[in-house]
């Protein structure tokens, strides 16, 4: 579907009749978790091949009517986005690279096939959504409004094709800190038994079939007293790849940041890119290439590589604190969280929040 010569679409604001009221708001944002409470509105758009983008709204949040045919539910033809909005100091509402997102969930569609929304169309809805429930953001602390931007095959059709019709929507959700007692760095587990993708596939695309077929994986790094699982590669099971959602990273003695190349079997993080980008402003040589996993054991136990950590949109930084694998246990420096660890996730959260000056133009003020 082409983007060009056509009107970006505009979001009608349709409110809703029964918000929550200003106490159950203020209780849900005092303690919001993550995920498991939503604002009173989602953006909702429609996509048809005769027709393209259309119908597009601001409406209330509420359940979806789906046929028993509906083809995501038989193929899982859908893909994802996930960033936030955070609220700075003056009160105003911003969003950080939301263009990144927007290109990566246009990267993503083309790969399941799916019809791509236009940037300033997937950037329109998240402002007409975070404008009716501008009262939902938080403040104070670590706290955001994550915005989670959708599109499934919403055809009612069992035939093995790319669906005709197609629905779009964002909802949003009040999220605390990721840490709330704190960062605390976690234990993976390197898993050799399963992979999250393969050359060719889906890695590179943000949708959910990627995200399934890590969870067997998560469970097996849960039963060796882990919290994170780290996948190899599909080919050799000898390279580092990603965690189970978020990027990973690696600090040398020399001053090298290091990180897997993009394969096409790689998720290519908004966060990870920042850190390649700021990394020198730190001091540090970003590197991107091929590590292997033999590799990271053997300069962890040397010393040669100092900390660890992994990176993406809910934990922006999580210290990694020990690898773990069928032969054995190996520390990540002390087993601490690391200072250049602390002061990256410092540095990238103090210029999302606006208490530093944005000079590469990353932030977007939407209030």
């Amino acid at each position: 579907m082409t983007l060009t010569n056509r009107l970006a679409l505009e979001f009608e604001q349709r409110k809703n009749p029964h918000p929550r009221s200003a106490s159950e708001r203020a209780a849900i944002l005092d303690n919001p978790g993550f995920g498991t409470n939503f604002t009173d509105h989602m953006a909702v758009a429609t996509w048809t091949l005769a027709d393209g983008w259309h119908d597009a709204a601001v409406v209330p949040y509420g359940p979806f009517a789906l046929d028993p045919a509906t083809a995501v539910l038989h193929y899982a033809q859908e893909i994802f986005e996930g960033l936030k909005a955070y609220r700075h100091a003056d009160d105003s509402v911003w969003l950080f690279r939301p263009e990144q997102n927007a290109a990566r969930f246009a990267r993503s569609a083309k790969r399941l096939a799916l019809p791509e929304l236009a940037t300033e169309d997937f950037i329109g809805s998240i402002e007409a959504l975070v404008a009716a429930d501008v009262d939902w953001v938080p403040s104070g602390g670590e706290k955001t409004l994550y915005l989670r931007p959708f599109m499934f095959a919403s055809e009612a059709f069992l035939g093995v094709r790319a669906a005709h019709r197609v629905t779009y929507c964002c909802i949003a959700s009040p999220a605390g800190s990721y840490f709330s007692s704190g960062v605390k760095p976690v234990k993976i587990w390197i898993s050799t038994t399963y992979t999250r993708a393969a050359p060719g596939g889906t890695g590179a695309a943000k949708c959910g079939g990627n995200y399934a077929a890590s969870l067997i994986a998560q469970q097996e790094a849960a039963e060796h007293g882990c919290e994170q699982v780290m996948f190899a590669d599909a080919a050799e099971h000898t390279w580092l790849e990603e965690l189970g959602g978020m990027n990973v990273y690696l600090i040398t003695d020399d001053g090298e940041i290091i990180t897997p190349e993009l394969t096409g079997s790689i998720l290519e993080g908004v966060t990870r890119d920042s850190i390649l980008t700021l990394a020198a402003e730190w001091g540090l040589t970003p590197v991107e290439r091929r590590i292997g996993v033999a590799e990271t054991l053997e300069g962890l136990l040397s010393g040669k590589i100092t900390e660890m950590f992994a990176c993406g949109t809910a934990a922006v930084v999580t210290p990694i604190a020990s690898l773990h694998n069928d032969e054995g246990d190996v520390v990540v420096g002390t087993g601490e969280t690391g200072e250049t660890t602390a002061a990256i996730r410092k540095a990238l959260m103090d210029i999302q929040y606006g208490r530093t000056e944005d000079t590469h133009g990353w932030l977007k003020r939407i209030i």
